[in-house]
């Protein structure tokens, strides 16, 4: 067997999507539960709509953001800015987030990869579909999905006090 058809086979893998009873026990073993989830959907999605309204951008000819742009420190101030405005709401309403120090990097690290630091304005614009698919505790994932998931489930869940 060659290695590109290990490949293959591995992509076919974790692109398929899994059955429900398969979804159930995953969350079952890992202790996901319905109402958590909507609560880190809110929070992703409030925290996204923040940096959406407040990013002053970095791609010419894009629609929603200026053409003023912003350096490397100033989108880490941004993206610092917008997490603990989003925790400062969030404690408003008696849900209190605290974020470990490695939450915060993987947060920053998965913001980064698809917001900051991506350039197809097709890809960015379907962020907030992307929350409500990943946390829609009854769709259908693949193996990534869910593994995405759950990673951004544990991070918040560590962090809800």
């Amino acid at each position: 067997m060659s290695m590109n058809n290990n490949i293959d086979k591995f992509f076919d893998w974790l692109a398929k999507p899994m059955n429900q009873d398969d979804i159930d026990a995953w969350y079952l073993a890992n202790n996901i539960n319905y109402d958590m989830s909507e609560l880190f959907r809110d929070f992703c999605l409030s925290f996204l709509d923040l940096l959406e309204q407040t990013y002053l951008g970095d791609e010419i000819g894009s629609k929603k953001e200026t053409k003023v742009g912003m350096n490397e420190q100033q989108k880490k101030n941004h993206f610092n800015w917008c997490l603990n405005k989003t925790v400062e709401n969030f404690t408003k309403e008696n849900i209190n987030f605290k974020l470990k120090e490695d939450d915060k990097v993987f947060f920053e690290n998965f913001f980064y990869e698809i917001f900051y630091n991506q350039n197809e304005f097709k890809i960015k614009k379907n962020i907030r579909d992307f929350f409500f698919s990943i946390f829609d505790y009854k769709n259908v994932k693949t193996k990534s999905d869910i593994e995405i998931f759950t990673e951004l489930y544990k991070v918040l869940e560590r962090s809800i006090k």
